[in-house]
C-alpha cells in the first residue's frame, strides 16, 4: 500500500529553518514526480516545490527559501526552509502523482500524506 508520511513541523521563530520530511512506503520514488503543497487557514492548497522522476527539481514558491531534495536510499523527500515568515504558516503536505514530470496542480496527484503542521510566530 502506498503511504506517504510527512513529519519536521513546528513552532518557528521568524527568521528561522525548519527541515520537513516526506517518507514513502509502498513505492520507489525514482517512479514518481513528488511534491509538496501547503495550505493556510481558509486558502486553497498550492503548491511549493517538486522533484521529477528523474530527479530535478521545480519551485513554485520562493526558491531562495525554499529546496527540495530526495535521497532514494531511504525513499525520502526533504523540503528545507529558511528565513521564515509569518506567511509561510500552513499544512504542509507531500504528495506522489503518477507521471514523470512535475506538475503544481492539486488534481495532478495520486497519493497524499496526511500533512505536518508549520506555524511561524514569535
Amino acid at each position: 500500500q502506498l503511504q506517504l508520511a510527512e513529519s519536521g513541523g513546528g513552532l518557528v521563530q521568524p527568521g528561522g529553518s525548519l527541515r520537513l520530511s516526506c517518507a514513502a512506503s509502498g513505492f520507489t520514488l525514482p517512479v514518481y514526480a513528488i511534491g509538496w503543497f501547503r495550505q493556510a487557514p481558509g486558502k486553497e492548497r498550492e503548491g511549493v516545490s517538486c522533484i521529477s522522476s528523474s530527479g530535478g527539481s521545480t519551485s513554485y514558491a520562493d526558491s531562495r527559501r525554499f529546496t527540495m531534495s530526495r535521497d532514494n536510499a531511504k525513499n525520502t523527500v526533504y523540503l528545507q526552509m529558511i528565513s521564515l515568515k509569518s506567511e509561510d504558516t500552513a499544512v504542509y503536505f507531500c504528495a506522489a502523482a503518477r507521471r514523470r514530470y512535475c506538475s503544481s496542480y492539486v488534481t495532478d496527484y495520486d497519493y497524499w500524506g496526511q500533512g505536518t503542521q508549520v506555524t511561524v510566530s514569535s
